[in-house]
């Protein structure tokens, strides 16, 4: 995975800007989940495109973040993170040293998940929050995906008037494994994770997502792009 992003990571970068409301949309929902977030580690930075955006027009300051692409890593520290370059399965979440370990858009990139939660909840404090924010398999944008994916192309009939103008490039869509809400919530409940609550975007057909920037709303049964929060209890 890491090579397939060191080699498009402009390209990462160039679709959400080409697709501005979509990442609006996204930002603001990330924004409303890391209210009194503590101090954040950012595992899956990527280009830390999110994180410049947080900081500047949203006075949320992450500076740490995890990242397997080097070429994303690297981007990623001109915009202002110290950045580590490593798997989330690899990476050393500290002890108790972040309050918020927050995932945005990384689950669907983690193959070995679940023991990734669970290394989440021994690194938080009590109370400590995890924020898991990705695209559900069950839903439009998840759905899409995978019959891209099946079909390995964007260019194919029974895609056809489906997907937006600018999609999602298919070097990031086959490397992908959605999950549905259901796998996750499952995933926080038995690694010990508890109070969970869900804020969603992306509420219009993916053909018309890029429309409007939206503002996220309570729950998951209908977005497209869905954050999850838990908490360590005490």
């Amino acid at each position: 995975m890491g090579k397939g992003f060191d080699e498009y990571a402009s390209e990462y970068d160039a679709w959400f800007l080409d697709n501005r409301n979509v990442l609006y949309s996204e930002v603001n929902l990330v924004a409303s989940v890391l209210k009194d977030a503590g101090k954040i580690l950012s595992v899956g930075c990527g280009s830390g495109l999110f994180e410049k955006i947080l900081r500047e027009e949203y006075d949320i300051n992450i500076t740490d973040g995890i990242e397997p692409s080097e070429c994303m890593a690297e981007i990623a520290r001109k915009r202002g993170l110290d950045v580590t370059v490593a798997t989330a399965e690899d990476a050393d979440f500290g002890c108790e040293k972040y309050d918020t370990l927050l995932f945005n858009g990384t689950p669907s990139y983690i193959s070995g998940l679940y023991a990734v939660v669970r290394k989440a909840y021994a690194s938080l404090p009590a109370g400590g929050k995890i924020v898991l924010v990705d695209v559900p398999k069950e839903s439009s944008y998840g759905i899409m995906y995978n019959l891209a994916k099946a079909l390995g192309t964007w260019n194919h009939p029974l895609l056809q008037g489906v997907y937006p103008p600018n999609p999602y490039p298919m070097e990031f869509v086959s490397v992908a494994n959605w999950r549905t809400t259901a796998e996750k919530i499952t995933m926080l409940d038995n690694a010990g994770f508890t109070g969970l609550r869900f804020m969603q975007t992306l509420t219009a057909h993916p053909l018309y997502s890029d429309l409007a920037e939206e503002q996220p709303q309570e729950g998951y049964g209908k977005g497209d792009y869905v954050a999850i929060v838990a908490v360590k209890p005490f």
